[in-house]
C-alpha cells in the first residue's frame, strides 16, 4: 500500500467525511463516459445511470474478485429502484469520494465490508432515483406523486399513463436528491434475499470477461521483471547486454525496485530477463529467517510492550492464584501467502502528464495516488480502470506492481503490460504475519474457567500500510482475540513487533491466527475438565443467543456425539468475524502417510440480513478450502532472508480430490448483515486441530499441521 504518514484513525476519519454525498463528479469509465457526454445516459446519481434507451448501468465500487459484488451491489439498487436484475448492467466504478468504502475509510474492497457498508447507502441510492423519476412524471403529467409508482423500469399514473424510465431520466436528473427516501421494509423485497444467479457468470464461462492479464491495447508492449531475492533489496548493477540482443526485446530498464525486460511478447521478456545478471545490495533482510522471525516474536512476547486490546474484567491474577486447575499453552501461526491464481500485473499507459491504468486492485484511490506520487504526476490526471480480479485475498491492496508498471511505460513511451512470474508472485508478496498466541486459564473444582489471559504478539500491517503511530492499538491484530464465551476474569493483551518482514492483510486477517488459538484453547480446558467440547461451549454462552444457535445448529447438522467410521473425529469451533457468526465441525482421519484427511466441514451461519444466499454459500466454501490449505499444508518459510516457497509446487494448493464436503446451514434473520467472505477461512483451522487433537491424542499447536508435526508432537 501507499505509505502515508497518517493515522489510520484520521485517515478513517478524513474518509468517512468524503463518503456522505451522492451527487459527486464522478470520471466514468469507457464507452458509459462517452455516451454521457454525447447526452444520451442520465446520472440522478454516482450508483445509478439511465439511457434514454432505458437501459439501466449500475455502478460497483466494489472491486468483483470472485466475491460475488457484480451481483449483491446492483441487488440492493435494483430492489429499491423496482426493476428486475435482467433490466440492468454493471459496470466498475472510478476512483471518486462518492465511492468511498466507510468502513475503512477509502475506496477499498476488504474486510468483508462491501454488502456491510453498503446495505443502506445503496438502498437510499435506489431509492433517490426512484422518487426523482415519479416527481420527474408528476411534473410532466401534472398529477401528485403519491398517485404515481415506479415498478420494472415504468412509471405508472393515473388513466393507463406510464413512462420508461429512460425518457424522464434527463428531467429527473435535474431534480434535487431527496436526503431521506423511503425504504422498502425488507418483508416487501422481491431481490433482495432471494437466489440469484450472478451476473458475471456468462462472460467468465464464454470468455468474453476482462482480468488484467486479458488488457490489450494498441501498440502495447509486455514487460517482467526481476526483483532482489531478499525483499527490500536494491539493484547495485546490471548487464543486461545479451538480453538487448533478443529478438523482440525494446528495452531494458531499471526502476525502483528492480530491473524490468520489455519485449514485442510477454515470453520474449522473461526469455531475456533470464540473461540478465543482476548485482544486488541486499540489505538489511538479507539475515532473516523462520527461526529468528519466530523467535523474536516469541521473545516480544515475554518482554514487549503490552497494548490493551480491551479493559480488563476483574482480577485476573487473583483468580488465577485462586483456581482449583490451571491451563497455559502457546500456538504459532506461520506467514502465509495470498498466491492468487492471476500473478501481479497491470497495464499503464503514460503519455505526457496523462496517465491510463487498468487492471486488477482492491485500492483504487491508492494507486491513483501511489503513482502520481511515484510519476510525480496530478491524480486528476490518471484515469484509471478496474478490470475482474483473479483472485485478491488482500494482495491486490498492494500498489507496488502498479507502480512498476507506470515506471516502465514512462521509460519507454509506450502502453506497457507489466505480468510477473508465479516466483516473483510468491517470494515478493506482502505476508499475513507470523504470530505467537500466549493463552493461560484458572478453571474452578467444576473444570469451568473462573479466568483468562489472551496474549498475541505480531507484526502491524497497518503500521506498515498506513503509518499507524507505534505503541497504538490495531484493530486488525485483535480480531477474534476477545470470544463470546462467560468468564468473569479476563484480561487481552496485544505486543507489536516489527520482525523485518513486509506484511499484508491476508484473508480474515488476525482473525485467522487468534480463533485458531482462541478455540484451541477451549478444547484443551475441556480436556482438562473431563467435559465434552460441545457442551464445555454451551455451558459458556448464556445470554449468547446468535453464538449457541450457530454452535447447536452445526453440532446437530453434523452428528455429534453419534458413532462415526473408525478412525474418524470430529472437531468443533466457534467464532464472530465482521458482525456473522459461524460454528464449524470438521471431521478427519489419517492417510497411510500420517498425514490428515478432512472429509467433511458442517458450517452453521448467521449472517444476518442476507443479499444473495447463494454467494453466501459459495463464499463459505470458498472460504473453509482455503482454510483447509492453512491449517494443514501452507506457510512461507525465509532462509537468508529468502522465501523457500516459490511456486505452487512447494506451496501446494488444496486439491480438488482433497477439498472436504461442506454441508451449510443458514441462519435467516433480520439483524444487519454480516461479511462472509472471510470468516470460514479463520474457524477452518481450530475445528481442524481438534478434530485431529480428538483423533491421535495429539495437540499440535504450531501450523501447519502435517504428518511431520503430528509424528514430532
Amino acid at each position: 500500500m501507499i505509505n502515508t504518514s497518517t493515522s489510520r484513525r484520521s485517515f478513517l476519519k478524513a474518509g468517512a467525511a468524503t463518503s456522505g454525498g451522492l451527487l459527486m463528479a464522478v470520471s466514468l469509465p469507457g464507452t458509459l463516459g462517452q455516451a454521457m457526454a454525447a447526452g444520451t445516459v442520465h446520472t440522478p446519481n454516482a450508483w445509478v445511470h439511465i439511457a434514454d434507451d432505458n437501459t439501466i448501468t449500475i455502478l460497483s465500487a466494489h472491486s468483483e474478485m470472485g466475491q460475488g459484488v457484480y451481483t449483491s451491489m446492483p441487488m440492493l439498487v435494483a430492489e429499491e429502484l423496482n426493476v428486475d436484475m435482467s433490466q440492468i448492467k454493471v459496470t466498475d466504478a472510478p476512483p471518486g469520494a462518492a465511492y468511498v468504502n466507510a468502513l475503512l475509510g477509502a475506496q477499498i474492497t476488504g474486510g468483508s465490508t462491501s454488502v456491510r457498508g453498503s446495505w443502506e447507502k445503496l438502498r437510499i441510492a435506489g431509492a433517490q432515483v426512484r422518487e426523482m423519476l415519479i416527481s420527474a412524471a408528476a411534473a410532466q403529467w401534472n398529477v401528485d406523486h403519491s398517485q404515481l409508482k415506479a415498478d420494472k423500469g415504468v412509471v405508472l399514473g393515473p388513466n393507463g399513463k406510464k413512462a420508461t424510465y429512460g425518457s424522464l431520466a434527463a428531467a429527473a436528473a435535474k431534480l434535487p436528491v431527496p436526503e431521506k427516501p423511503a425504504l422498502k421494509d425488507p418483508k416487501d423485497f422481491r431481490i433482495v434475499g432471494k437466489r440469484t444467479k450472478r451476473v458475471d457468470t456468462p462472460a467468465k464461462t464464454n470468455g468474453t470477461a476482462e482480468f488484467g492479464i486479458d488488457v490489450k491495447l494498441p501498440g502495447m508492449v509486455y514487460a517482467t521483471v526481476q526483483q532482489c531475492p531478499v525483499i527490500g533489496g536494491k539493484v547495485k548493477s546490471f548487464d543486461a547486454a545479451q538480453a538487448k540482443g533478443m529478438p523482440g526485446v525494446q528495452a531494458v530498464v531499471q526502476i525502483s525496485d528492480g530491473v524490468a525486460v520489455v519485449a514485442d511478447s510477454w515470453w520474449r521478456a522473461k526469455k531475456a530477463m533470464e540473461t540478465v545478471k543482476v548485482q544486488w545490495d541486499e540489505g538489511a533482510g538479507a539475515s532473516l529467517s523462520t527461526a529468528s522471525i519466530i523467535d523474536g516474536t516469541r521473545q516480544a512476547a515475554k518482554s514487549g510492550k503490552v497494548i490493551e486490546i480491551t479493559k480488563p474484567q476483574g482480577d485476573v491474577a487473583a483468580a488465577l492464584k485462586g483456581a482449583a486447575k490451571v491451563v497455559e499453552a502457546e500456538y504459532v501461526s506461520p506467514m502465509q501467502s495470498h498466491s492468487p491464481l492471476e500473478p501481479m500485473n497491470f497495464t499503464a499507459h503514460v503519455q505526457g502528464d496523462k496517465i491510463l491504468l487498468i487492471g486488477p486492485t482492491q485500492f483504487q484511490q491508492g494507486a491513483q495516488g501511489a503513482v502520481a506520487a511515484a510519476l510525480k504526476a496530478k491524480p486528476e490526471d490518471i484515469t484509471l480502470k478496474t478490470t475482474f480480479l483473479g483472485g485478491g485475498f488482500g494482495r491486490r491492496l498492494e500498489l507496488d506492481f502498479v507502480v512498476q508498471a507506470a515506471e516502465i511505460s514512462k521509460a519507454v513511451g509506450k502502453p506497457v503490460k507489466l505480468l510477473w512470474t508465479r516466483e516473483e508472485d510468491m517470494m515478493h508478496d506482502y505476508y499475513r504475519p507470523a504470530g505467537v498466541n500466549q493463552l493461560k486459564a484458572g478453571l474452578d473444582a467444576n473444570g469451568m474457567p473462573v479466568a483468562m489471559h489472551f496474549k498475541v504478539a505480531s507484526q502491524s500491517v497497518t503500521q506498515r500500510a498506513f503509518g499507524l503511530p507505534k505503541d497504538t492499538l490495531d484493530p486488525f491484530m485483535a480480531e477474534a482475540s476477545v470470544t463470546g464465551y462467560n468468564i468473569p476474569n479476563t484480561q487481552h493483551d496485544l505486543i507489536i513487533h516489527d520482525t523485518g518482514v513486509r506484511v499484508g492483510y491476508w484473508r480474515a486477517v488476525s482473525h485467522s491466527m487468534n480463533a485458531f488459538a482462541n478455540e484451541s484453547f477451549v478444547d484443551e480446558m475441556a480436556k482438562a475438565a473431563g467435559q465434552d467440547p460441545y457442551a464445555y461451549r454451551m455451558k459458556m454462552l448464556a445470554g449468547k443467543p446468535r453464538y449457541a444457535n450457530v454452535l447447536k445448529l452445526a453440532a446437530e447438522k453434523a452428528g455429534w456425539g453419534k458413532p462415526l467410521p473408525k478412525g474418524h473425529a470430529h472437531g468443533i469451533a466457534l467464532m464472530e468475524g465482521y458482525d456473522s457468526y459461524l460454528a464449524e465441525v470438521a471431521e478427519v482421519s489419517l492417510n497411510k502417510d500420517g498425514s490428515v484427511r478432512v472429509h467433511k466441514v458442517t458450517v452453521a451461519a448467521d449472517v444476518g440480513h442476507m443479499v444473495n444466499p447463494d454467494t453466501v454459500e459459495a463464499q463459505l466454501q470458498s472460504s473453509i478450502v482455503f482454510g483447509v490449505g492453512a491449517v494443514l499444508k501452507h506457510q512461507i518459510t525465509m532462509t537468508n532472508g529468502r522465501v523457500q516457497e516459490t511456486n505452487y509446487n512447494s506451496y501446494e494448493p488444496v486439491r480438488m480430490y482433497e477439498s472436504p464436503q461442506i454441508d451449510i446451514v443458514l441462519v435467516k434473520s433480520t439483524e444487519k448483515p454480516g461479511g462472509i467472505g472471510e470468516p470460514g477461512t479463520a474457524v477452518a483451522a481450530p475445528a481442524i486441530a481438534n478434530a485431529v487433537a480428538a483423533l491421535t491424542g495429539k495437540r499440535v499447536r504450531s501450523l501447519p499441521i502435517t504428518a511431520d508435526a503430528l509424528r514430532a508432537a
